[in-house]
């Protein structure tokens, strides 16, 4: 039987989708997840850390002071309940910190010293995409029931998608981007290739070939030579004069 408020998880859910919109700050974002999932557990702290493009996690976010150091600790050592949620992808327990020695010898007396006595961490995942843990301390020993690991479980879920729905927004953003400077490219060498062909007399396709050939012969990127024949033709006389043949 679970322990956490279901008005107060409902109240939490939507607070975290209402985040989701088109001024999204993501680390006002995970910053939200850690405090609501401290409240929500009645736990003393919780911190998030999230995967880099090299698979190490960094820290993002954490609702109080100690858990961001000890969470900047786990990072720094790459030991820890974080570290082993993210590597095995499951959640990781341990309600006797004092006993973890073994388990972990730097993270476990660290973490005591700062005041907890027990952890838990839940994997950031989404079908088969690992992106991080979510830790809970507590200043007691204590077990989460399976409902309320469940939940938490649920929040971290939902906390992931949002992260990764950020993360897509920004790729679309970046390819979106990208396809617009396409465009323009395209448009500056249409223009270089009928300001050439007018100046020699030629055709737009072997004008196009003389820029080209140009652009590579000197190592030049072609739009910068295109752009260059519409607004600053005299940089390049070998191709913009009357007298060049290619």
């Amino acid at each position: 039987m679970s322990t956490i408020s279901s008005e107060r998880l409902a109240e939490t859910f939507v607070q975290v989708a209402d985040t989701l919109v088109d001024d999204f700050d993501l680390i006002d974002f995970l910053t939200l997840v850690t405090e609501r999932a401290a409240e929500l557990a009645g736990s003393s702290a919780s911190g998030l850390l999230l995967s880099d493009e090299n698979g190490r996690l960094q820290f993002m976010a954490a609702s109080t002071e100690s858990a961001r150091i000890i969470e900047l600790f786990q990072v720094q050592r790459e030991e820890g309940p974080c570290q082993d949620c993210f590597r095995s992808g499951v959640a990781i327990s341990e309600s006797a910190l004092e006993d973890s020695a073994a388990r972990w010898p730097s993270f476990a007396p660290r973490a005591v010293a700062a005041g907890f006595r027990s952890v838990h961490a839940f994997p950031l995942r989404h079908q088969q995409t690992l992106i991080g843990a979510l830790n809970l301390f507590d200043a007691v020993p204590r077990d989460f029931s399976s409902a309320d690991a469940n939940l938490l479980q649920a929040l971290a879920d939902v906390a992931t998608i949002g992260i990764l729905q950020e993360r897509a927004i920004r790729r679309g953003e970046l390819l979106t981007e990208q396809l617009q400077r396409a465009l323009n490219s395209r448009i500056t060498i249409e223009q270089a290739k009928g300001a050439l062909s007018q100046l020699h007399g030629t055709t737009p396709d072997a004008a196009f070939g003389m820029l080209r050939s140009y652009s590579r012969g000197r190592h030049l990127r072609l739009t910068d030579v295109a752009d260059a024949v519409l607004h600053d033709p005299t940089s390049h006389p070998d191709l913009t004069s009357a007298q060049h043949q290619g």
